[in-house]
């Protein structure tokens, strides 16, 4: 927003390098983010918040450059002598609901003269953008861009009976804005009605018919106070944004609305000529929680500061920025309890405020390049780490750790998409989108693997020889009985190929990433093991369950796509069911004896999986076994058809004392007949 230097002065006496000005203005939260010459003046460009309606306005901002300095606010002038015919005689006022319209004001001119608007008045608002129309449309804009207050001027002989009714718009009614657009009214839409129709909407805009025109004699000014989120969603259903409705939606102040209206009257006499009738139309409900009151500690302000601001500097400060404070008796002993009572203009600020907020306020004024830079006394132990978030980081610390990027895609795909992968939410339906910005983003996803793909594709596409990325974030499901149903897992896209044409080149595979999935297992201390299976999308037998214990808790596999430049592996791995460890992290020291390694070759039918066998071998419990592992597969020559022989070596050892080969080979001719009879194999040594 732009706002003029010289008009600002006009209210308080500014510092004279306008740079000054910006400065203190920007560290007390108004950032100047531009300064422009114009003429004698100065033109400053300043990005308020939305929680600071007061300061959109001249007058505001002078307000604050008055606490800031510690200077005296002038007000501006109102001189007003109303004839003795009373508004009442020409103008009535009911308002339907005061949620909606709390306030509502209006005063009456007659005999006005409406013409161009003089020189001063048409520079001051052509210099922060606004259009000069005539002398009385002008005034409400002036009044607006001066105190922050939105006003609207009615020609009073185009008021049906001159009876104002503030209501909600009945189902199919319309209104011919100013702006010359026919608009369909529902009840969710404020207008402002004479005896028979919609003359205005209430904070956005009038209406066609009743403006004020060249041949306008009497006037009839508004002023009045509207509920910010009706007017911010009529607004938007209209599609329409003014200045008035960008303060009302922010909340203005409800205690102007009359000083406003006076102030318009008394420019439009001195500019238009014509008469002020005497009183007002003025309809008034406050909000029960009107005014908002909040207690401080100033002791604790100072250390919530790190600075020694003290009872007596925070009063004045508080008093500068029109907050009432007043000790609060009984509170302790030393007398350092407050109650500060928030100002009308700051009341949608401090509706549902906390101390912490006047802290703020008191900390801004007094400067925050006054307070020393100290470290925070932290005290105690930091909050032990949550188990979720742990696992979340070792997953993603192991992956990057293996070469892996971590991508961040959108929460939702294409219904086609969806349906076209596994997902660990197959018995649940997919989450529809009500305000999908394209059939592409049309559900929430139930899987992470298809954005991956298509990041995957997308590297693959432009000519990488690598694509190694991973994802963690959650899946989403509908279920009838539970409502929406989420879980967090991680999902993993591999496809390289490693070395040159000339020193030979090879693809990592299947097992590359099983590989990964083993490490991954490791490093959050559970076991994993792999079953074959068949899934959507995946190669049939290039794909394995991923099992803890008997329940699945993933899928991995080769992703069955054409047009590939090099395989792609993918595995997806639900966190929540892999749940807590299942591994013993406890350690025990080697034996200092020497161990004995031997080799065990069975002939078995290749139905058979490894981990049916690693399993049985466990379940034996073999004395001094301390590991084994898969060492050979072979199903060539000399192997039946349909068979295969699988070596496994095993180390035992001892803790006592050096073992001899008679036991071993006892222990494991008993091991091979275990086998034998559980799955029907022979001895193949």
């Amino acid at each position: 927003m732009q706002f003029s230097k010289n008009w600002i002065g006009d209210y308080v006496e500014l510092p004279a390098e306008v740079e000054k000005l910006g400065e203190r203005l920007t560290n007390a939260g108004l950032s100047v983010e531009g300064l422009e010459v114009c003429g004698d003046d100065h033109l400053m460009d300043l990005d308020v918040t939305t929680n600071r309606p007061d300061c959109m306005n001249h007058f505001g901002l002078a307000r604050e450059v008055a606490a800031i300095f510690g200077r005296e606010l002038r007000r501006p002038a109102v001189e007003l002598e109303p004839v003795a015919d009373a508004i009442e005689e020409v103008a009535s006022l009911e308002i339907d609901d005061y949620e909606l319209c709390p306030r509502y004001t209006a005063l009456a001119l007659r005999g006005v003269k409406v013409g161009p608007s003089p020189d001063w008045l048409v520079d001051r608002l052509e210099a922060i953008g606004s259009r000069s129309i005539n002398n009385i449309v002008d005034v409400t804009n002036y009044v607006l861009w001066e105190t922050g207050q939105p006003l609207h001027a009615f020609d009073l002989t185009k008021i049906g009976g001159g009876h104002i009714r503030v209501r909600r718009a009945a189902e199919g009614e319309t209104l011919k804005t100013l702006d010359g657009d026919m608009r369909s009214l529902d009840p969710s839409i404020l207008v402002i009605a004479d005896g028979k129709e919609p003359i205005a909407l209430a904070g956005v805009m009038g209406g066609f018919d009743s403006e004020v025109t060249d041949a306008t004699v009497d006037v009839l000014i508004e002023s009045a106070h509207f509920d910010p989120t009706t007017v911010r969603k009529g607004a938007k259903k209209l599609g329409l944004h003014t200045d008035a409705c960008h303060r009302f939606e922010r909340g203005a102040d409800p205690e102007a609305c009359l000083d406003a209206a006076r102030r318009a009257a008394a420019l439009m006499i001195e500019l238009a000529g014509g008469e002020l009738l005497a009183g007002a139309l003025d309809l008034y409900r406050p909000s029960a929680e009107w005014p908002p009151r909040i207690e401080i500690d100033v002791r604790r302000l100072d250390r919530f500061a790190g600075a020694s601001i003290g009872w007596e500097r925070t009063r004045d400060i508080l008093d500068r920025l029109g907050f009432d404070s007043a000790p609060v008796e009984g509170r302790d002993d030393d007398g350092q309890w407050l109650e500060v009572t928030a100002p009308p203009w700051r009341y949608y600020d401090f509706e549902n405020g906390h101390a912490q907020d006047v802290y703020e306020e008191v900390m801004r004024i007094y400067g925050f390049d006054a307070i020393e830079a100290t470290l925070p006394n932290v005290g105690g132990p930091d909050a032990p780490e949550l188990p979720e978030l742990r696992r979340r980081r070792i997953v993603q610390d192991t992956l990057a750790a293996a070469g892996f990027a971590e991508t961040i895609n959108f929460a939702f795909h294409s219904r086609d998409v969806d349906d076209a992968y596994p997902t660990f939410y197959a018995d649940r339906e997919a989450m529809e989108l009500a305000n999908a910005l394209s059939d592409l983003y049309a559900i929430m996803r139930r899987s992470l693997l298809p954005n991956l793909v298509a990041t995957a594709r997308y590297n693959q596409r432009r000519g990488r020889g690598a694509v190694r990325v991973f994802e963690v974030g959650r899946i989403f499901g509908a279920d009838a009985e539970q409502g929406r149903v989420e879980m967090e897992t991680v999902a993993i896209v591999l496809g390289c190929v490693l070395g040159t044409p000339w020193s030979g080149q090879r693809s990592l595979d299947f097992f590359d990433l099983k590989g990964v999935v083993e490490a991954l297992a490791t490093a959050l201390s559970t076991e994993l093991r792999f079953r074959s299976a068949e899934a959507l999308k995946l190669v049939p037998g290039a794909t394995a369950e991923i099992l803890k214990g008997e329940g699945p808790v993933g899928l991995i596999g080769q992703l069955d796509e054409p047009d590939l430049a090099y395989p792609l592996f993918v595995v997806e791995i639900s966190l929540d069911r892999l749940g807590a460890s299942t591994v013993s992290l406890e350690t025990k020291a080697p034996s200092r004896f020497p161990g004995i390694e031997v080799d065990l070759t069975l002939g078995h039918s290749l139905d058979v999986p490894w981990h049916e066998i690693r399993d049985e071998i466990q379940k034996a419990e073999v004395t001094d076994l301390v590991s084994f592992e898969l060492k050979d597969r072979y199903d060539g020559e000399g192997v039946a058809a349909g068979a295969v022989n699988t070596t496994i070596a095993f180390t035992y050892n001892a803790d006592g004392r050096s073992l001899r080969h008679d036991e071993i080979n006892e222990r494991q001719s008993a091991l091979a007949a275990r086998l034998e009879q559980r799955f029907g194999l022979g001895d193949a040594r």
